[in-house]
């Protein structure tokens, strides 16, 4: 009943509006009569009729009231004949309308009788303001109407040079022009009653046709962010063109202090410069005993792209996103953390991903500086898997971003909830690969590393890696780096030691993998913990080095390089030095990495699809949630580079396997 009495109004119009188009005049009288006896709300007439006259006194009031500057008639009957959907959706119509609000802003000084008065003038520009502010907000991200936003706040716009147009006749009676084609074409289309359009378009050729448009912009959106994803690596691609580029300048400044750089120097330059398709057949074919083949196979690689400007997505109002995000359906929350995330996987690197990023944390999105109960961070202990899940793919997305995994740490929470739902889900769900990769990322940072190694972290990957059976190639290969990224600390290695045997047998168990892309972290982490002698004596006793070699008859070369490393470390007899292994006193967090890489696997396999009618994405979020100015932009924070270690030795520095892959 509740549903009815909300809608009362407009299903009472549809109804008078079809009896006045089938011309049942006394039906119409009685039903007006008892809709008033009964108290029922009956709108004003819209003006529909058979006949095509009933639209023209519409027409010529709206015409008359612009004519004569009467804002508030005009505005009135606006509202009355406009239909909401053509006012609020189309495009036209809403530019349409900002240009007139900006006309009866401006009428009064446009009339050459004397001086405006100043009430009646303050009067129209609080109104063009009121609609600036809440209507009009909509365009304030567009180009073209940017400067009206100041209008309120000019002195004298008729002297201002940015307003000078207004003031032309010609502009008036043009946007006239404009005003009169859109009220002949609208209400020429309003002649068909709404009652008998729902009918018609309720039909079942229309709704398969809408489920095929509907399959089409899925299937659209799926491209767009493949496409984006692509551009995505090549900009990362340029950027690691520009590091080699670096590095070359330094080699002909120590040839200018009299170091030799050797041939085969510069051409391990050039492998690294080509994709591993081209590696072979374009850096074996220069010859680098020819002056200028290799700069001009350089400037040819390093050229830099041109880009057009990206624009800045539109601002958002944060406030009503975390209020629904916390009080609102389980449907709604998780369309909304879907499109949270989308903002940031598929912006562009660079401003506009840096702008999107500062908003939510400057507006804390995530409550990471809320001490509530009810917090947006208590989503992952949702008793909805969806909402849980891409709860934990949007704290993934935020993480795989070094200011946003500065963000997250602020926390003291959030990482011992992050564990609690790594052993709380299962190991095939989405959830628990996205709180891994969340972990793995938060690995980059101390204070996190040793929080993880205290909460025994390493104990429990372990045990997980014993059986790698039920693992996807994102878990294993997230699980591994984790445990190796752990490993790197002094305090890690220690922890290993605890249990030597059974890390040893889990490392050398992942050697063999199939899943080639962990090698280097199984390398890394065998390296590490082979610094312990206690680990050594285990290593040797259970034969370490012969399994090594077998690994060395089937490895490529960089793995096979890598592994004498593990050799030459097993069979060391070094000393455990304190002075120089323990890095756990200082818990001074050092500068991060750049490791800013978004993987694919942030959006794959969606299992939130929207039914037709249903706002999701960008479109959900520009509907519903426009804000005004809630972007702060911010200088981003200088970050480390990164040291690019030779890949003949295995890793010695934390890395994410995302970061690797582009990389290396």
């Amino acid at each position: 009943m509740g549903d009815v009495l909300a809608y009362e109004a407009e299903l009472l119009g549809l109804v008078r509006e079809y009896l006045d188009f089938a011309e049942f005049e006394e039906t119409v009288k009685v039903f007006t009569k008892e809709c008033k006896t009964k108290g029922k709300p009956l709108p004003k007439a819209a003006g529909v009729s058979s006949r095509d006259s009933k639209a023209l006194p519409v027409q010529k009031d709206l015409l008359t009231a612009f004519e004569n500057g009467e804002h508030k008639v005009f505005f009135q009957l606006w509202e009355e004949h406009i239909p909401s959907s053509v006012r609020d959706n189309e495009p036209d119509a809403r530019k349409l309308e900002f240009y007139i609000h900006v006309h009866f802003a401006t009428y009064l000084l446009k009339q050459s009788t004397g001086k405006p008065a100043k009430a009646e003038l303050e009067e129209r520009i609080s109104y063009f303001n009121a609609f600036l502010e809440t209507k009009g907000a909509a365009l304030s991200q567009t180009t073209e109407f940017l400067p009206f936003y100041a209008l309120p706040f000019v002195p004298n716009p008729v002297v201002h040079p940015s307003f000078k147009e207004l003031f032309q006749d010609s502009w008036t009676l043009d946007l006239r022009t404009r005003l009169e084609k859109f009220l002949a074409l609208t209400l020429k289309d309003r002649q068909t009653p709404r009652l008998l359009t729902l009918f018609k378009e309720n039909g079942q050729c229309n709704k398969e046709m809408l489920q095929h448009l509907h399959q089409q912009l899925v299937e659209s959106e799926h491209r767009t962010m493949t496409y984006l994803k692509r551009f995505n690596k090549m900009q990362t691609d340029y950027h690691n063109l520009i590091g080699v580029t670096a590095e070359l300048v330094d080699s002909l400044e120590a040839t200018v202090n009299g170091k030799m750089i050797t041939p085969e120097y510069l051409q391990s330059v050039c492998v690294r410069l080509f994709s591993n398709q081209m590696r072979q057949s374009v850096a074996h074919s220069i010859d680098f005993t020819r002056p200028g083949t290799a700069s001009t196979m350089l400037r040819a690689s390093l050229a830099p792209v041109k880009m057009q400007d990206v624009p800045l997505l539109p601002s958002l109002d944060y406030e009503k996103l975390k209020k629904d995000l916390i009080t609102g359906n389980d449907r709604l929350k998780a369309f909304l953390l879907q499109a949270l995330r989308w903002r940031l996987t598929t912006s562009y690197p660079g401003e506009q991903r840096d702008t999107v990023l500062q908003a939510y944390i400057s507006n804390d999105l995530l409550d990471c500086h809320s001490n509530c109960q009810r917090s947006v961070l208590k989503l992952l202990h949702s008793k909805s898997e969806v909402v849980r899940q891409y709860m934990a793919r949007l704290i993934n997305a935020f993480a795989s971003l070094a200011e946003g995994r500065v963000y997250l740490s602020q926390n003291p929470t959030l990482l011992r909830m992050l564990e609690e739902r790594l052993k709380a889900e299962d190991k095939d769900s989405l959830t628990w690969e996205n709180v891994l990769g969340a972990l793995q990322k938060f690995s980059l940072r101390r204070a996190l590393q040793s929080a993880m190694i205290k909460d025994g972290l390493i104990f429990w990957l372990v045990d997980v890696l014993t059986d790698t059976d039920c693992l996807s190639d994102y878990t294993l290969e997230y699980s591994v780096a984790l445990l190796m990224n752990l490993c790197l600390r002094s305090a890690g290695k220690k922890m290993c030691a605890r249990i030597a045997n059974h890390v040893l047998r889990v490392l050398s168990d992942l050697l063999g993998h199939e899943n080639h892309e962990i090698q280097p972290y199984v390398n890394g982490a065998l390296y590490s913990i082979l610094t312990i002698p206690s680990v050594r004596e285990e290593a040797r006793a259970m034969g370490m080095e012969e399994i090594l070699r077998c690994f060395i008859k089937e490895g490529n070369a960089e793995m096979i390089r890598q592994i004498e490393f593990i050799i030459k470390q097993l069979n060391s007899e070094e000393p455990l030095n304190d002075g120089i292994v323990s890095d756990d006193e200082e818990e001074e967090e050092d500068e991060e990495e750049d490791h800013d890489i978004m993987e694919a696997d942030l959006d794959k396999d969606e299992v939130l699809q929207p039914q037709l009618g249903e706002l999701s994405g960008e479109k959900l979020l520009t509907t519903e949630y426009l804000g005004i100015m809630t972007h702060t932009p911010k200088t981003k924070k200088k970050l480390f580079p990164g040291v690019h270690q030779s890949i003949d030795e295995p890793l010695q520095r934390p890395v994410t396997p995302g970061y690797h892959r582009t990389v290396y």
